[in-house]
């Protein structure tokens, strides 16, 4: 009998040690399409003699709880790229600014191809999510993001993905 609860106890234990894991980081991210306004668009800077559509930004992600924001960078120049300055304006729904920083990625790109960047959240309280991803359980305040393009870096040599 106690070899019996034994080897019992021995095969539940090993039946809970192969369950499945619980993933807990964000899967499936991709690029769906939808465009970061480019507030270059609006904003026209004659002093600037930087093309502002060298780069497009799409497929930006942020949910309440991500402490990254996570969006693609598509290189639309002739040449290779392996640094991109971006302004990042966000704002509410209703046009309000929020905040405005600027960053520096690394993209490693060849002409025309799109890498996956991510930078920390400006939101550092987690109490934000991107209006175009999926509303949070808890109370959240959506925003809006857009972006200029402050310079890009032309690499010397080859870029190696």
């Amino acid at each position: 009998m106690r070899k019996l609860m034994t080897l019992m106890a021995f095969v539940a234990l090993i039946a809970a040690a192969t369950q499945a894991r619980t993933r807990t980081t964000q899967s499936g991210l991709r690029d769906d399409g939808t465009p970061v306004e480019n507030i270059a668009d609006v904003e026209i800077d004659s002093t600037l003699a930087l093309d502002p559509h060298a780069v497009t930004l799409r497929g930006f992600a942020k949910r309440a709880s991500d402490t990254k924001e996570t969006f693609f960078v598509t290189n639309n120049t002739e040449h290779a790229i392996s640094h991109v300055c971006l302004l990042l304006r966000y704002r509410t729904l209703d046009d309000e600014m929020l905040h405005e920083r600027t960053v520096t990625v690394t993209v490693g790109a060849a002409p025309g191809e799109t890498r996956m960047v991510s930078v920390p959240s400006f939101d550092k309280q987690r109490l934000f999510y991107y209006y175009n991803g999926p509303r949070p359980r808890k109370s959240a305040t959506p925003f809006k993001v857009g972006f200029k393009l402050l310079g890009y870096d032309i690499p010397v040599g080859q870029i190696t993905p």
